[in-house]
């Protein structure tokens, strides 16, 4: 039987990108991505009250197009209408979207939802934390990329977010982390290697460079290939506390994590649900709290999401 093909669809976030294509590999499905560009104005409506019309997209050739897809994947509020759309125009597409869509379930046939969201409903599967693309076998396979740019005993891993409408990411924050590092692992003889990400502001990877000049070594530049190898190589693990998706990514690991907390500048209730969730299942701690080594089951949500999804779809009629 011929592999089922998929249709992607996010904003182009990294966090998206890796949930989607993530449950793409794990349901074992030929895939394609497409970024969603919505029309000026309907970048600020929400899903609910948007018109399902092609005339709020930018880009309308995968609607129109007669290639066919047996599987929608989406995630993220602008591709929540996209998706619809191309549901209406094949009722026998199958489609997930991920995260809450903010508009009827029963658009899709099937919506993954983090737990710590609190959204349940008859089509919703949970995860604990967001799915992801990253598994163990990538990491081992880059291990080898910066063990050459970090030399000693012990490593952390500083992986980098970026301001988002909940995290301001300031300096007078930043240097906090930064000074946390330093007195709780750098003081004891850890070696730091900092990643950045697609959300970093360059002058928070020229600020955490400077910073530790001589303590380690700063990526300058977004490189999944960095990223992979530093949680090979790292003995402990922190992520700033604004993504939510890195720290399920580094969750794979079964290392050590410390969240980087930063004060939040709106109400970050659904965060602080994720990071109890994490803190009660034991992967996470908070950066500040005693340095050790500790165990827990390699988190890797995304095999099991894949296995309840596979069930569903087997009988279904893709006709």
């Amino acid at each position: 039987m011929a592999k089922l093909k998929a249709l992607l669809l996010t904003e182009g976030y990294h966090g998206m990108i890796s949930q989607v294509e993530g449950l793409a590999k794990a349901l074992n499905v030929e895939f394609q991505h497409k970024i969603v560009r919505l029309n000026w104005l309907w970048n600020f409506i929400p899903p609910k009250i948007t018109p399902i019309s092609e005339s709020i997209l930018k880009d309308k050739k995968y609607i129109s197009d007669n290639e066919k897809f047996d599987l929608v994947i989406s995630c993220g509020r602008k591709s929540v209408i996209p998706s619809i759309l191309l549901k209406k125009k094949n009722k026998d597409v199958f489609t997930i979207h991920i995260q809450d869509p903010k508009t009827n379930f029963n658009n899709f046939d099937i919506i993954v939802v983090p737990e710590h969201d609190g959204v349940n409903g008859e089509n919703i599967i949970n995860s604990k934390g967001a799915i992801h693309y990253i598994t163990k076998e990538e990491i081992e396979k880059s291990k080898n990329y910066l063990a050459n740019k970090v030399t000693g005993q012990k490593i952390i891993a500083l992986i980098l977010g970026g301001p988002n409408k909940y995290y301001s990411f300031n300096n007078k924050e930043l240097s906090k982390i930064f000074n946390q590092i330093k007195t709780s692992f750098i003081s004891i003889g850890y070696k730091v290697v900092v990643v950045p990400s697609m959300r970093t502001p360059k002058k928070t990877i020229e600020l955490a460079k400077n910073e530790f000049v001589n303590d380690g070594y700063t990526v300058t530049n977004v490189d999944k290939n960095a990223y992979l190898s530093s949680l090979a190589i790292a003995d402990s693990i922190v992520v700033t506390c604004d993504s939510t998706s890195m720290i399920s990514e580094s969750a794979i690991s079964g290392k050590p994590i410390f969240v980087a907390h930063m004060k939040a500048r709106k109400n970050n209730y659904r965060f602080k649900k994720f990071f109890q969730l994490f803190n009660d299942m034991g992967i996470t701690r908070n950066l500040g709290e005693k340095v050790e080594q500790w165990n827990y089951d390699s988190l890797n949500e995304v095999v099991r999401v894949a296995s309840v999804i596979k069930k569903k779809i087997k009988d279904y009629d893709f006709s």
